[in-house]
């Protein structure tokens, strides 16, 4: 990528500087380094955006669909898992394919988006050798561009709706609080998960395991209240998919309010993994030039 194509969107100087190792400071605190971070996203916009445009156009480029393929994998995804849990196992469910896609659709959210942005320190390391700027927008950039095609695949949630009209309700209104709180736990893993990956390539190999298996132990083809066991309920309950799945499920399939409760514990846990997250990218940022 031309530098002189990237240079108005960096900063607001007229130059760029090649990146070069930093001199060694003094260690910082975990909040000054979070606040840094925050910063430098709310700082970079122009820069965000621009990234954000050129994933969109990246992804699923030698492909007919294109992005649509946000509408089309969603709705194959929920045949799949029906004919496996309503016709082979015999599993009754009332309007099971609403219920299902309920979690379908913001799981493959997650997982495409953590997927990306894993790798978004690495498959960028020629621009962050040649020019120096915030290493923390290019994670920021993969999640933003995954929502965007998570607004996109939303259009999928609406023909699923097209069988099951008596399941619309006001309370799918406050799909967007849903979506947020999901969207800040994201961006802490991703921070947290794009840092590590650019010294040990293996995270993004076993995050493709751990995501699969992540997904089985959430409440996606079935739901918290099955589990008998009072103790792997609340072992269960601890992971942040419950609530979201539950609460997804709740104002799409069950016509009532969310989780609130466990969407306050969610966005909480979020909050400090985002700081941690932002702390670690940031006291790790300067030595991306030298190892990528």
């Amino acid at each position: 990528m031309a530098r002189a194509t990237l240079r108005p969107l960096m900063t607001g100087s007229s130059t760029e500087a090649l990146a070069s190792p930093r001199v060694k400071t003094a260690r910082r605190s975990v909040p000054s380094l979070a606040i840094e971070g925050l910063r430098d996203i709310a700082q970079r916009r122009r820069l965000i955006r621009y990234l954000v445009g050129a994933d969109l156009k990246r992804t699923h480029a030698d492909t007919i669909f294109g992005q649509l393929w946000w509408i089309f994998d969603p709705l194959l995804q929920m045949a799949v898992y029906v004919v496996l849990v309503q016709v082979i196992f015999q599993v009754r469910i009332p309007d099971y394919p609403l219920f299902l896609f309920a979690a379908v659709l913001p799981w493959k959210w997650f997982a495409t988006t953590i997927n990306d942005a894993t790798m978004s320190v690495v498959n960028r390391q020629t621009l962050i050798r040649q020019i120096q700027f915030p290493k923390v927008v290019l994670p920021t950039a993969a999640v933003v561009a995954g929502s965007v095609s998570f607004g996109i695949g939303l259009i999928a949630l609406a023909i699923v709706y097209a069988f099951y009209l008596d399941r619309l309700s006001p309370w799918i209104l406050l799909l967007p609080v849903v979506a947020a709180v999901q969207l800040v736990f994201t961006l802490a893993l991703a921070l947290t998960l794009s840092a590590m990956n650019a010294f040990y390539r293996d995270v993004q190999n076993v995050m493709r395991h751990l995501v699969r298996l992540w997904f089985y132990l959430s409440p996606g083809l079935w739901t918290i209240h099955d589990i008998a066991d009072p103790t792997a309920r609340i072992l269960l309950s601890l992971n942040p998919f419950t609530p979201l799945f539950e609460s997804y499920r709740s104002i799409t399939w069950g016509t009532q309010a969310p989780d609130f409760g466990g969407l306050l514990y969610v966005l909480v846990v979020s909050g400090l993994l985002l700081a941690f997250g932002l702390a670690l990218f940031k006291r790790v940022e300067p030595a991306f030039a030298r190892i990528l």
